[in-house]
């Protein structure tokens, strides 16, 4: 089991620099096996979800290739085959190989996908889109088998119920090679739908409205790479230094950060008092010491993002008033709660409504606590750094699924931190 030992209470300076977006690269990976060449993509982040994704493109005959911090990906010779299941259940954003097969070869079949517990997260609004596109949909033995129909799929009008990224970029996936048109409605808006569009329309798709609620797709035959794609920067790991930077920094750049993605984040932060300098593609953090109580209620881009109500959380700790947490994404995103009671938060979640209440906390102080998922982890470990004494993190390699060469970035910044017992090379 992976751990990482934090040795607490010292104050962070210097520069950190942001690696490309998880959550783009997730499903971008899946996406260019509907290549009909070799795909390259650049500001890959050195992550596990990466590592995992590599091992199932490895099951389908598709060679990939990941060297500082570029990823090559042949899918020229791919071929259908069952799926390893381990790295399915290892990380949700497997699912997005159930578009990417789909509009491949018109037929999926996938284990559930697994991933973080925070909550129900039902893909009942991607099966829906699948479904308008004339695929049919089975589920049997804890695996969902998608076909076209004999015509293949075609293209159609999709109404999302909810405003669902992963649902969006499915339907994407699936509609970018049918017949004729497909219309998203209720489209989701994040960065990293933008990123994916950007990716497959440098091939040679043809996608309109990204980053809008309506998303057209006119289906091609075929898509070539002609260029190498650079991944976007991951806003949640820069929030999340943000976070770190604000509450235990003493002064700290943050360098690859597209402001504009963070503007939500940006806003709460000042509003507790944090001294920003916003520059073009950095922002830095001036040592700050008075933090005022806020209210924040997570929803969809561009409003406050669900990944970053727990790394914040350590920063309103320290905060001389309560402060309100209120996850409309996924109410029982609460795993880090127990975690930091044990380092002596004063901290607690209202179980009828699921609304987090952060009060004024002294001091935090080490303890053994667990990354019972990404986001929890980075809140674990923010709250490490600021403890007295050594916090120990076990499932450390939650964390290492999210945050790109964490270990390294952390000792640049003269933090005190070391991973033991991790197979992963972060």
């Amino acid at each position: 089991m992976s751990e990482m030992i934090i040795h607490g209470g010292h104050r962070l300076s210097g520069e950190v620099t942001i690696g490309g977006a998880k959550n783009s690269t997730v499903a971008i990976i899946p996406a260019a096996i509907l290549a009909d060449s070799p795909v390259q993509l650049d500001m890959v982040p050195n992550i596990l979800d990466v590592k995992n994704l590599m091992v199932i493109l490895e099951s389908m005959n598709v060679r990939s290739e990941f060297v500082d911090g570029v990823l090559s990906i042949d899918p020229t010779s791919i071929k259908q085959s069952p799926l390893p299941s381990k790295a399915i259940k290892s990380l949700r954003a497997s699912y997005y190989f159930m578009g990417a097969l789909l509009g491949r070869f018109g037929k999926a079949v996938v284990t559930f996908p697994g991933g973080d517990n925070i909550g129900p997260r039902p893909i009942d609004q991607h099966i829906k889109a699948f479904k308008a596109l004339g695929a049919q949909v089975t589920e049997r033995n804890g695996k969902i088998k998608i076909e076209a129909g004999p015509n293949g799929l075609n293209g159609a009008p999709i109404f999302l119920d909810v405003v669902s990224v992963g649902a969006t970029i499915n339907a994407i996936l699936a509609a970018v090679r049918a017949k004729g048109t497909t219309t998203i409605w209720n489209a989701a808006k994040e960065p990293e739908i933008i990123d994916v569009v950007t990716f497959l329309n440098n091939m040679g798709a043809k996608i309109h409205g990204a980053g809008t609620d309506v998303i057209r797709i006119d289906g091609v035959d075929q898509l070539i790479a002609k260029n190498t794609h650079t991944i976007i920067p991951d806003r949640i790991e820069a929030g999340t230094y943000l976070s770190l930077a604000s509450v235990i920094g003493d002064g700290v750049l943050v360098n690859n950060v597209i402001p504009e993605h963070l503007e939500s984040f940006i806003a709460k932060l000042t509003e507790a008092g944090v001294d920003l300098k916003i520059n073009e593609d950095s922002i830095y953090v001036n040592r700050s010491d008075h933090f005022h109580g806020i209210n924040i209620k997570t929803l969809p881009f561009p409003g406050f993002a669900t990944d970053l109500q727990q790394p914040i959380t350590p920063l309103l700790l320290k905060a001389s008033e309560d402060s309100i947490i209120v996850d409309t994404i996924y109410p029982e995103r609460t795993r880090h709660i127990p975690e930091l009671i044990k380092m002596g938060a004063n901290i607690k979640v209202n179980e009828d409504d699921h609304i987090i209440i952060v009060s004024p906390t002294k001091q935090l102080n080490g303890a053994v606590v667990d990354a019972g998922e990404i986001r929890a982890g980075a809140a674990a470990m923010i709250s490490g750094l600021m403890a007295n004494g050594d916090t120990r993190i076990t499932n450390a390699d939650n964390i290492l699924r999210g945050y790109d060469n964490i270990i390294d970035k952390l000792t640049n910044l003269h933090a005190d931190v070391e991973l033991v017992n991790s197979n992963f090379n972060n």
